[in-house]
């Protein structure tokens, strides 16, 4: 009896670690797709949407590898930033001047700039049911500033470009002198966008806050609920 026992908890053993190994890889491939999930949903958004007016937010920052924009900026292009706009951005822009958050600071306190946040507006989903009420999500930035989204995008419509300049006019009372201030979020290249076409514009006093909201807020200053610019 006593090799038929020893037999038995063998094959006993074996049917336990063969189980264990089962679910142990069962745990890996959830885990990988988990993964593969999480890496596609942290893409940042491309400008492809942009033409037609549809704004993607660019709220996932940069891969954990990429969170060296302080010590490692990103090289100048010569043209605009046409995709993956949350990503480690230039220390400079050719013609314009860039704010650290004390001069930041130094020049809204002296109330003489125009300070211009072109974070984008949140599209309204696709598809959404009959009869479903949607409600513009609401933007916290700097008081005192003007919310003109959807500017930064490396490609605009027609229809963007004209209103981007209808609105720098309006703002700047029509002098192309006017201090104008352009900030989004750290790590967000639709305000070096947005400031470089503004130079291009024949804007000659154009200014580019680098860290944006996200500098005002480690400077201790509170942001404030703005509603966003008209015909936006």
């Amino acid at each position: 009896m006593t090799p038929a026992i020893t037999y038995g908890s063998v094959w006993a053993r074996s049917v336990r670690a063969g189980c264990c190994l089962s679910l142990i890889a069962g745990i890996l491939v959830v885990f990988a797709d988990l993964g593969a999930t999480a890496a596609w949903a942290a893409e940042p958004a491309t400008s492809a949407a942009s033409t037609s007016g549809a704004a993607p937010h660019p709220d996932v920052p940069p891969a954990a590898d990429e969170a060296v924009a302080d010590t490692e900026p990103a090289a100048e292009p010569e043209g605009y930033r046409m995709d993956q706009f949350r990503a480690p951005v230039p220390a400079t822009l050719k013609g314009a001047h860039v704010l650290a958050n004390d001069a930041a600071a130094d020049l809204w306190n002296k109330s003489g700039a125009v300070f211009i946040d072109v974070y984008p507006q949140a599209p309204k989903p696709p598809n959404l049911p009959s009869g479903t009420f949607w409600r513009d999500p609401s933007h916290r930035s700097i008081e005192g500033a003007t919310w003109l989204p959807n500017v930064g995008y490396g490609a605009l419509s027609d229809e963007m470009d004209a209103h981007f300049r209808e609105a720098l006019k309006t703002l700047s009372k029509g002098k192309s002198d006017a201090p104008l201030v352009f900030f989004c979020l750290k790590d967000c290249w639709m305000s070096w966008n947005a400031a470089k076409r503004a130079l291009e514009y024949g804007y000659t006093n154009v200014m580019w806050y680098r860290d944006g909201a996200d500098g005002w807020q480690e400077l201790g200053y509170p942001l404030v609920e703005l509603k966003k610019y008209a015909g936006s």
